[in-house]
């Protein structure tokens, strides 16, 4: 029989990692962890499961669920119909969200299926077997969301591996987040943990929240209709507290409509109230946390029926993405959709909202930041308090993970790891220190010249390689900042292009081209195929590199 999955027996060491999928793009988490003759699967986010499928024997002794998004749940359901005598685990309100990762069967099946989920209690230890125990700890992220802790016991010594799921440590409006202190010196000897954001960092979670709700209170000042676009589960209830309970909006007279899936999520939290923090808890004894027709601003589920109900200026959250164009009910309105950063890509590529901007002069879109994930300072802050001597990094773009492998100051310190899918990684434990092979360096060497009043930075054409550099350069603008005594680069996007105020980064460009000139320049739209702004309402003042000179007023 032909095996899909690394027995203990393959393996040299007494721990190892087998990522079935980890994270990358649109592909979910499912990791097989061995330790001792055990294997544990941490999450199961996959589509298909064909790299689990192993005849009648089951692919792992247990399973953990790390919290109930799609990317690391939607496949269990199937899991447990293949193998129903495999335990799943997760924490207990995980196991009462997990049911609206398929909204398609049929409620009784999928209720039942949470009979087959065992709930854990937070920071109680569990005993898994003999000589194997596990504890959950609060991931914040999301409601449910958590960290495990695996404690393997042998004649020789303990060995311990810390999972992170999807974890936060900021305090979102929902759940609160990771807290170290109850982590600190932990000292696993394995730290699996997600690197969603690779090396970014963004500024506090305050910040973000105060700048989307300033944003949404001047387009609803404006007589804008906002369209947000979320998903079903987490950031859309996180902007509906939000929404609920901020001074810009406390008492306002507007109303705001649930759309989707987003709506079902809503009706599911109010069933865990008890399990949410207190000062959730306390805000809904006073005024409902989501529904409510009597104190402004309204909150309602946009039915069907209510679709003429409708009044304008609005406020809209929905995770249909496809079908946006049906909030537009009138030419004459002004739309603005509000989207998540990374939502970004997706709207671009979908031809039915392309043809939404192209058929519609008054809607715009833009995105904001509402992280959901730890940046790198909160990441490396956790890595440095745990200690670990295996750090494996999983979940997000491979490049993202390679920047955050290729830092000093954990390379310096940390045995550290980014495996693709379907690499067996071997996590031997011991005094001596052996550095995996650093991935292929991204630092790039260049020259600086000053003349005539302005200065050219010229770097290796190889830069132009990754992935990354057509979004740097697709408006062939940047901004630099100082951070202490390093210059920092950064290309300027088409959102900012789109943004009205981006007008300080194209002040004085009258002298060259622009959009005002462009062939393909009409409407205040760009119709180029070839330009990244295609479809999109742009600045006159504008620049892109695949400007054509026209005879435009």
């Amino acid at each position: 029989m032909n095996q899909r999955y690394p027995h203990p027996a393959q393996s040299k060491s007494l721990l190892s990692l087998f990522p079935h999928a980890v994270g990358h793009g649109d592909e979910g988490v499912c990791l097989l962890l061995a330790i001792g003759p055990y294997r544990l699967l941490l999450d199961c986010g996959l589509k298909g499961l064909t790299s689990l499928k192993n005849g009648k024997k089951p692919p792992a002794d247990l399973v953990f669920c790390s919290h109930a998004h799609p990317d690391h749940a939607q496949g269990l359901l199937s899991l447990h119909r293949l193998y129903p005598g495999i335990p799943i685990y997760a924490s207990q309100v995980t196991v009462q969200l997990l049911p609206l990762n398929w909204p398609g069967n049929q409620s009784s099946q999928v209720e039942g299926f949470t009979r087959f989920c065992q709930g854990w209690s937070w920071r109680t230890p569990i005993t898994l077997f003999p000589d194997l125990t596990a504890e959950i700890f609060p991931a914040g992220h999301l409601p449910g969301a958590a960290a495990v802790l695996f404690t393997y016991k042998t004649p020789k010594r303990v060995y311990k591996v810390f999972y992170t799921g999807d974890f936060s440590l900021s305090n979102f409006q929902l759940v609160e987040g990771l807290s170290i202190e109850l982590l600190r010196g932990l000292a696993p000897d394995v730290l699996i943990v997600e690197g969603s954001y690779g090396t970014i960092r963004y500024p506090h979670r305050r910040q973000q929240e105060k700048g989307l709700m300033e944003r949404i209170h001047e387009a609803v000042n404006a007589k804008q209709t906002v369209i947000l676009p979320v998903p079903a589960l987490g950031s859309g209830q996180e902007i509906l507290k939000l929404l609920r309970s901020h001074h810009q909006f406390t008492g306002r007279d507007v109303d705001i409509w649930v759309d989707g899936e987003v709506s079902g999520a809503c009706d599911r939290y109010l069933t865990l109230l008890g399990q949410f923090p207190l000062s959730v808890q306390n805000f809904a004894k006073h005024q409902p946390l989501f529904w409510d027709e009597r104190i402004c601003p309204r909150l309602r589920p946009l039915t069907p029926d209510a679709l003429g109900q409708l009044r304008y200026p609005s406020i809209i959250l929905t995770d249909r993405l496809d079908n946006l164009g049906q909030y537009i009910l009138s030419d004459t309105e002004r739309y603005l959709i509000l989207a998540p950063e990374h939502f970004q890509s997706r709207l671009l590529t979908n031809e039915a909202f392309l043809k939404l901007l192209a058929g519609h002069t008054e809607v715009n879109l833009e995105t904001y930041v509402l992280a959901e994930h730890s940046d790198s300072r909160n990441t490396t802050q956790l890595i440095h308090n745990l200690r670990p001597q295996h750090v494996v990094f999983v979940h997000g773009s491979p490049l993202y993970l390679a920047d955050l492998t290729s830092l000093e100051e954990l390379q310096n310190r940390y045995q550290l790891h980014s495996p693709a899918a379907g690499t067996l990684v071997e996590l031997p434990i011991g005094d001596r220190f052996i550095q995996p092979n650093p991935p292929s360096p991204n630092h790039y060497e260049g020259e600086l010249n000053e003349a005539d009043g302005s200065i050219t930075i010229t770097l290796a054409h190889n830069i132009t390689l990754d992935p990354r550099w057509s979004n740097f350069s697709d408006t062939g603008l940047v901004e630099a900042r100082w951070q202490g005594e390093e210059l920092l680069l950064r290309g300027v996007s088409q959102r900012e292009l789109l943004n009205e105020g981006s007008s300080k980064m194209t002040k004085g460009r009258d002298d060259i081209d622009c959009c005002r000139t462009c062939a393909h320049y009409k409407s205040q739209r760009c119709w180029n195929p070839a330009s990244p702004l295609y479809g999109f309402k742009v600045v006159p003042e504008g620049y892109c590199p695949v400007f054509e000179a026209g005879d435009n007023d």
